[in-house]
């Protein structure tokens, strides 16, 4: 008889557990969104705010403040942030309290097109548009078009990682020959890069004259620096 009473609460135990897990379940599967919050991973100005980034998660129909939770699609919304032109990468994730949190990265822009048609090519070597919500500080590219910009990805690159170069070179010229200029800021010069090859090399000489020629005040003595050969820098007297 013990026994048998034993094995019926047991199996009541049971029962309970099972009703409370499944109580829960409905009522956590019938809860609303109570808040959309995004976080931008970076503390870079924004090429897409958080304004524009919910908006187009409503217009698109994928999430909403106070929509249930047992509709939300969190693999859509990551799709269709992570197709946004501005955003790298975006996480998506709900919160037991019902949060629906979106971590996104953004694109980096190294260098900016100026022409006919004007666009950004970014930290990957990708074409990215213009922002309408923020105008990137990265060198001005001149001579360049969806077809050829991608020849001056190595200088771009090599330029965003080097803080002497990233202050001094405001603009990237290329030449009907192919080969590329540089505009310095404030410097009343352009230094003739040639092809984009031998950047480090090239790179490296350019910094010991720029640090021998401001050392004996001569930089506002020259109208053009000549890199492409090997070695020696060639310099143009005004």
């Amino acid at each position: 008889m013990r026994a048998v009473s034993g094995y019926i609460k047991a199996i009541s135990l049971i029962a309970l557990v099972v009703f409370l897990f499944g109580f829960a379940e409905k009522r956590q599967k019938s809860r609303k969104v109570s808040e959309v919050a995004v976080r931008f991973t970076d503390d870079e100005n924004l090429y897409v705010t958080e304004e524009a980034v919910n908006k187009l998660l409503i217009q698109n129909k994928v999430a909403a403040l106070n929509m249930d939770k047992e509709t939300l699609d969190l693999n859509r919304v990551e799709t269709l942030l992570n197709n946004h032109d501005m955003i790298e990468n975006a996480e998506v994730f709900l919160t037991l309290d019902g949060k629906l949190q979106a971590e996104i990265s953004q694109r980096k822009p190294i260098g900016r097109v100026v022409g006919n048609s004007s666009f950004y090519l970014d930290k990957n070597g990708e074409l990215m548009p213009l922002s309408p919500y923020y105008s990137a500080r990265v060198p001005l590219m001149f001579g360049f078009d969806g077809g050829n910009v991608a020849e001056a990805y190595g200088l771009l690159d090599y330029i965003k990682n080097d803080k002497f170069l990233t202050q001094h070179i405001t603009g990237i010229n290329r030449l009907s020959t192919g080969k590329f200029e540089l505009e310095m800021r404030k410097l009343d010069f352009l230094v003739y890069f040639g092809k984009a090859e031998n950047i480090e090399l090239k790179f490296n000489n350019f910094k010991a004259f720029y640090k021998k020629a401001l050392k004996d005040d001569k930089l506002n003595t020259y109208r053009k620096v000549n890199l492409q050969f090997g070695n020696q820098v060639v310099c143009t007297k005004k």
